[in-house]
This record gives structure tokens, C-alpha cells and sequence, in this order.
């Protein structure tokens, strides 16, 4: 009986963890022309304005943080110590971890990649300049006037 207790927790505790992994890859932020964070409102911007001259989809890949490496190192020595006895158990969680790293760090790398858009845009003073931002939100054309809104060191491309 106490072994069915001590197996219900693990395996609680590794669905806990692959649950706040798969959360954490899903916490990236919006760079939409679209979505302000909280910091950028009620702060003086500059607005430039332009024709876009090209555009093209990118990938945006998101930042990792290491969350699913540890969580996936957590769940897979946890998977591997149940494999085998004595000290195959000791070689199971450690080939378990480092399994369970990897995965967890390409989960998290996947969870944070999307589709984006660079838009070429020549200026009204004649520079030529590129943005990136998030696909969703606006559809952009070559010939579309649009404005630059810049501010605390991003700016994005809107209508």
C-alpha cells in the first residue's frame, strides 16, 4: 500500500511539472503592432510616418529561460528512477534528467516561436528602415502608408 502512496505522488508531482512547463512555454509576449504592455501606456511616443516598401514572414523564436529544461530534467530522473533496482536505478535517473532536459528544452523553445513579419518601410525623409513584429493584428502591402509609433527603445508599425 505505502508503494501505490509513494507512486500516486510522483506521478502527481511529475503531471504538476510537466503542467507549469507547458505554462511557461505558453508566457511568451505579444510583439504585435497591436498589444501594449502596461509600461509603454500613458508615456509620450513618436509618431514618423512612411510607405512600406516590402514585407516578408520571419519566425520569431522566443527567448528560453530554462524552465523547460529543469522541469523536463525533474520529470525524466524521476521517470528513470523507477526503472530497474539498486544501482540501475542510480543510471536511470541520470540518463532519465538529461533525457528529460532535452525534451523540455525543445518543448519550451517550440512553445515560444511564432510567425512574424518584417516590414521594409521607406521614411518620409527617404531612410529606408525594417521592422519586426508579430504577424497577428494588422496585414501590411507594399504601398500602404503607415506610421511608426517609437517609444522606451521599441517601436512598431500600425495604420
Amino acid at each position: 500500500m505505502a508503494k501505490s502512496i509513494q507512486f500516486s505522488f510522483r506521478s502527481t508531482g511529475a503531471v504538476a511539472l510537466i503542467a507549469l512547463s507547458a505554462l511557461a512555454g505558453c508566457a511568451t509576449q505579444s510583439s504585435s503592432g497591436q498589444v501594449y504592455r502596461e509600461g509603454e501606456t500613458r508615456r509620450a511616443q513618436i509618431i514618423e510616418q512612411g510607405t512600406v516598401e516590402s514585407v516578408r514572414t520571419v519566425t520569431i523564436q522566443g527567448d528560453t529561460n530554462g524552465v523547460g529544461t529543469a522541469a523536463g530534467g525533474i520529470v525524466g530522473g524521476i521517470a528513470g528512477s523507477n526503472v530497474g533496482g539498486g544501482s540501475g536505478r542510480a543510471v536511470g535517473a541520470v540518463l532519465g534528467a538529461v533525457a528529460g532536459g532535452i525534451a523540455g528544452q525543445a518543448i519550451e523553445r517550440n512553445a515560444s516561436t511564432r510567425q512574424g513579419l518584417e516590414i521594409t518601410v521607406r521614411m518620409d525623409n527617404g531612410t529606408l528602415r525594417a521592422y519586426v513584429q508579430d504577424a497577428a493584428g494588422e496585414d501590411f502591402r507594399p504601398g500602404d502608408r503607415v506610421r511608426i509609433v517609437s517609444g522606451g527603445g521599441t517601436s512598431r508599425v500600425t495604420r
